[in-house]
């Protein structure tokens, strides 16, 4: 019976092209990340008018040009503090799910995992030159004279950075003076493909012209240990000139990360270097200003400096002054911060957190909301969704940046991670997913932010805002809207905000056996976290909501998995390198995919009544096909085949993509229909199989109908040779008799 289950699905499968991906193109990306810099430290979101009304203000001019040549992102976030910031960050999860959901001291041998895939790991896959610069925080000891590392699976040569400066303890890292840094690549037989180098920066030599030079390195004044953020610039520098060359001449991208340590304390070593506070000195205001204000301004224009550096080596990457050799139109350009400035009297004479509530370390907006501002050039223009030169109000989380990186990249995102891609947003190609709800944690509090409104637990207390009417914060809502708190409440609790310090998701591969079932433990990978003899991790049992899980078919025959009890997942993936995998849910059982269920190639999920389930959605990519009847309470988007063998529901939107396949098996099910609770956008192919008997027949309903099949002129020919012609209507599709 089994082997003849297996022969109809693969008879009704239609394996489709080997390739995902959009239409996006694949640019250079240049990421530059500065630490504890307040969501109000940039012209747009407070220093420009701060200028005009003649009150202290930073002086960044390059940023300023960021702001006019891109896009200003007014409600981005990034975490509370420094350490699951990055953690965020490079993996794609929110603090929920992420190993580092504070400053534990632990984080830095232990926080990153070896089955963690972060950016460097997915774009070095790619084939990007990948290059990482600065504060990473993980992997090796605080000590200032012999640091070592503790933890290779943590490093960036683990995560695919192949280019590296960096400070692996975020202790070391309290210092810009640290006698030795971090590098790879490393002379072979280093100890995780690292190596230390003293901290010091060679004068600048031959004809080499770096029009912003704030290092002024060939002053004999400058100390002979390097201020840290100089060696990052100047290495990032180096290699945006050489990966410009290289992208010249072969098309091969490039992706660096510069995440320096600036404006974050100790703010008076800046004064041990020459000509710190040029900007600022003539200005009437500085010598008004409080000595730590006057530090953390020149650290931030400082910086800024090095980001011109940058900006120009993307429009003259051999500084010849001949921009015939210029990237800068295709190149990706993000700065960010990690979270919100701290308390000092800066933060307070330059309005550095720009109003909002709160501080570094705390949950409200001024520790979590941050400044981001993105320019493609060749991309963002006046004719994009995003203007350069204009301010948006889009969410975007730290989260987001890897599923975005990846989808520009024309890879998939790694599964079940918490971020969402905004490259539709910035293309203005594809399909923008759409995003519920956002995470932050704050040691005992908690926040959930959906649209404008945002919850706030701390132990018990709950406190809800309107943050479109209220920015700062200030008139709490939760008396007046208690059914709302509490929906919010358990949305919070589900996303595992509330579970101890390194609570994460988990990582489980099906290990079972062909027709085995999914609920049983036995069929299903442990899960243990471990470095140098310490266990940090163990999970093992029958699947949860905690877990990222894949049935992958590495086998040359098509095998199966049965769903005999309701089960959830955080995200789950189901695929076949050379054969079928195919996964059945039988009548009235539910697979829940928190994040997402995804489809892949030669992966099939047979519904047999059953249902699936996701707070987020289902993904049905090229070469893979969801079949049979029941339902499914997420929205779905699918490259790849709908077969319907009766009738199915779904309870969201449906997003077919112009490589979709939508069919009705009407010869195993005459009566099959579709039925979309929401949204269905069509583009695509519509097939059957068998007769049509009625003149005229619905197919489909939907609340609303958005686009049309891309079959010639809307015909359908079944097996048999017969012909109908589609139809539409506001909130249904018909076929009718030819």
């Amino acid at each position: 019976m089994v082997d003849r289950i297996l022969f109809a699905l693969i008879l009704i499968c239609v394996a489709l092209p080997d390739v995902f991906g959009s239409e996006a193109p694949r640019p250079n990306i240049l990421y530059i990340y500065v630490d504890d810099m307040g969501w109000g430290s940039i012209g747009p979101n407070g220093q420009w008018e701060r200028k005009e009304k003649g009150l202290p203000h930073l002086i960044t001019p390059n940023l300023d040009r960021l702001a006019r040549e891109g896009v200003n992102f007014t409600r981005s976030y990034g975490c509370t503090v420094c350490s699951p910031a990055r953690s965020s960050q490079q993996s794609g999860f929110h603090q929920g799910h992420t190993f580092a959901d504070r400053n534990d001291p632990d984080n830095a041998k232990k926080a990153m995992r070896a089955d963690d895939v972060l950016m460097g790991d997915a774009l070095s896959k790619a084939g990007y030159t990948t290059g990482y610069w600065g504060k990473w925080g993980y992997g090796g000891s605080k000590s200032q004279p012999n640091p070592v590392i503790e933890n290779v699976q943590t490093l960036p040569t683990s995560h695919g950075y192949q280019h590296v400066a960096a400070e692996l303890h975020h202790v070391r890292a309290h210092t810009f003076f640290q006698p030795t840094l971090w590098a790879a690549p490393a002379p072979k037989g280093s100890k995780g493909g690292m190596y230390l180098i003293p901290n010091s920066l060679k004068p600048i030599q031959g004809n080499q012209t770096y029009p912003e030079e704030p290092a002024l390195q060939n002053d004999p004044r400058y100390p002979k240990t390097a201020y840290c953020d100089d060696v990052y610039a100047f290495a990032a520098l180096d290699f945006v000139r050489k990966g410009a060359k290289t992208y010249r001449d072969s098309g091969k991208p490039f992706f660096g990360l510069l995440a320096v340590q600036v404006p974050h304390a100790p703010f008076g070593e800046i004064e041990q270097l020459p000509e710190w506070d040029k900007a600022y000195r003539d200005l009437p205001f500085f010598s008004q200003l409080n000595d730590q204000s006057k530090q953390w301004a020149a650290m931030v224009t400082r910086i800024d400096g090095h980001i011109g550096n940058l900006l120009n080596a993307l429009e003259d990457p051999d500084g010849d002054g001949n921009k015939d050799d210029s990237i800068a139109s295709n190149t990706l350009v993000i700065f960010q911060s990690d979270n919100g400035g701290p308390q000092h009297k800066a933060r307070e004479e330059f309005a550095a957190n720009g109003g909002l509530r709160g501080q570094k370390g705390q949950i409200h907006e001024g520790g979590i909301r941050i400044p981001t501002l993105m320019r493609w050039p060749g991309v963002l223009t006046d004719k994009s969704q995003l203007k350069p030169g204009t301010s948006t109000d889009i969410v975007l989380d730290v989260s987001d940046l890897l599923p975005t990186f990846c989808e520009l990249a024309d890879i998939p995102a790694p599964l079940s991670i918490d971020g969402v891609s905004i490259a539709p947003t910035i293309t203005g190609q594809g399909q923008q997913r759409h995003r519920a709800f956002l995470i932050h944690e704050a040691g005992r509090s908690q926040s959930i932010i959906e649209g404008n409104t945002k919850l706030v637990k701390t132990g018990k207390n709950l406190s809800l805002y309107n943050l479109k009417a209220d920015s700062s914060e200030k008139n709490d809502l939760a008396n007046d809207m208690p059914e709302e708190v509490a929906r919010l409440e358990k949305l919070l609790i589900g996303e595992r905000a509330t579970e101890p310090k390194g609570f994460a998701n988990t990582y489980h591969r099906w290990t079972g056996p062909n027709g085995g079932k999914a609920s049983d433990p036995e069929n299903w990978s442990d899960y243990t976290y471990a470095n140098e003899g310490i266990t940090y991790t163990t999970d093992k049992g029958a699947p949860r909501s905690s877990w990222t899980a894949t049935i992958n078919n590495k086998l040359e025959e098509d095998r199966y998995v049965l769903v005999d009890k309701d089960l959830e997942f955080l995200g789950l993936e189901v695929s076949g390198d050379k054969a079928w995998q195919i996964l059945l849910v039988d009548d009235e059982r539910d697979v829940h995919g928190r994040n997402e269920i995804r489809v892949g190639m030669k992966g099939t999920i047979h519904l047999k009544d059953g249902s699936l389930s996701s707070l987020r959605w289902i993904e049905v990519r090229e070469g893979a096909s969801i079949l049979g009847s029941g339902r499914i309470d997420a929205t779905v988007y699918t490259s790849g085949a709908i077969k319907l063998k009766g009738n199915m529901t779904i309870g969201a939107d449906f997003h077919q993509s112009p490589e979709g396949q939508l069919a009705f098996l009407l010869d195993e099910a005459p009566q099959a229909q579709l039925q979309v609770k929401g949204s269905l956008r069509l583009s695509g192919r519509l097939a059957i199989s068998g007769t049509v008997k009625e003149s005229r027949r619905k197919l489909v309903s939907a609340k609303e109908i958005l686009g049309q099949f891309d079959n010639p002129e809307n015909i359908v020919t079944s097996p048999e040779g017969r012909k109908y012609k589609i139809s539409y209507e506001a909130d249904a599709v018909y076929l009718n008799a030819l």
